[in-house]
């Protein structure tokens, strides 16, 4: 059963007590508009977008369609300028600077911590296991009455595996703050989204982004999916137009070619299969570990020297060797198929 929890209680005082700013577009968005300070001659970029106008403070054309793309209530869904905006909206809404702390299950993600130190709040690190899992009973203990929120990221980056479900729901349903699984590479994974738990568990906070399967890092907008209470905290926190109007439509567009977004993501997902398969070939290469992403982590001999030297030819990879548990470790983002074969081929070559 899920721990009884009281959202509020969570809250910082001050937040709990904040009036939003409310902009122009919170009371009328029809009419004669002459209330917000906007040019009134309009934009020098023509397009059908009023872009003179502000945009709608919630997109809430946007979040309905996430809502049934993700199979959840439109009040559960939180849009961000990226996923980054949600981590450091829950910090601001939940965690006291200089007083509470969050944890976080090394080698992870590495903003859940810039945005905490930005913050002031205290990072408490579980690691995880050689096999990059969880330890539930470890983070369990860590947590004290001064521990707010825990970050998760499933799929996990760098890593690039799911967390084992099982130990997913465990502390979904024994943290005692709120819990943030970070899914953002959710759909190259065979592991079923969280997404549809976060009515049962009012302390659940889902991340995912536009950034990865749809391939549109470009527009940084990501995704928030949480109980109701929550997400109207985001909403009353978060800055009054951070949806703008390109990135909105480019969203919307994008669900028009859903067939040609699911064709992309398995096409990801067989190329990884390739170059995974090549990379185990490589005598240098200790280990491939398993991936539900789109990109592979592998250790291989040297792995410092080896990431210049495909610099110094123009292929660039990630070192990831300064992470706990990653040491000689490299991460390659799946590309094109030429791309692919190019990576191989100068792997091949700066190994001789």
């Amino acid at each position: 059963m899920p721990k009884t929890i009281d959202i509020e209680s969570l809250v910082r005082p001050n937040i709990r007590n904040l009036k939003p700013y409310r902009s122009a577009r919170d009371d009328f968005d029809k009419g004669l508009l002459l209330d917000a300070n906007e040019n009134s001659l309009g934009s020098p970029v023509r397009n059908d977008l009023e872009l003179h106008r502000y945009p709608t403070p919630t997109q809430d054309a946007l979040r309905k369609k996430i809502a049934e793309w993700r199979q959840v209530d439109f009040e559960n869904i939180f849009l961000g300028v990226g996923s980054d905006e949600a981590i450091d909206l829950i910090m601001r809404i939940f965690c006291e600077p200089g007083k509470d702390s969050i944890i976080t299950t090394p080698p992870t993600y590495g903003m859940y911590k810039v945005s905490a130190n930005i913050n002031n709040i205290d990072v408490k690190e579980v690691l995880l296991t050689e096999s990059f899992q969880l330890q539930p009973k470890k983070i369990l203990e860590a947590a004290d009455e001064r521990t707010k929120a825990l970050f998760l990221c499933s799929p996990n980056n760098p890593t690039a595996n799911s967390m084992k479900q099982t130990d997913l729901l465990k502390l979904v349903s024994q943290f005692p703050g709120i819990i943030v699984i970070d899914e953002a590479y959710i759909d190259f994974s065979s592991q079923e989204s969280m997404a549809g738990l976060v009515q049962q568990y009012p302390n659940l906070v889902v991340l995912q982004t536009f950034s990865k399967s749809y391939g549109l890092a470009g527009i940084r907008l990501g995704i928030a999916i949480s109980n109701p209470q929550i997400i109207n905290y985001m909403l009353k926190v978060k800055a009054p137009y951070n949806i703008n109007k390109l990135t909105a439509k480019t969203a919307l567009d994008a669900f028009d070619n859903i067939e040609l977004v699911k064709f992309n993501i398995q096409k990801i997902i067989e190329e990884k299969e390739y170059v995974a398969e090549q990379l185990g070939h490589a005598e240098e290469v200790e280990k491939v570990y398993p991936s539900d992403a789109n990109f592979l982590l592998f250790k291989i001999q040297n792995a410092k020297e080896i990431y210049k030297k495909l610099a110094n030819r123009g292929v660039i990879v990630r070192y990831r060797g300064n992470e706990p548990l990653c040491e000689d470790c490299l991460r390659v983002t799946i590309g094109m198929p030429d791309e692919n074969v190019r990576f191989l081929k100068t792997l091949k070559e700066v190994l001789v």
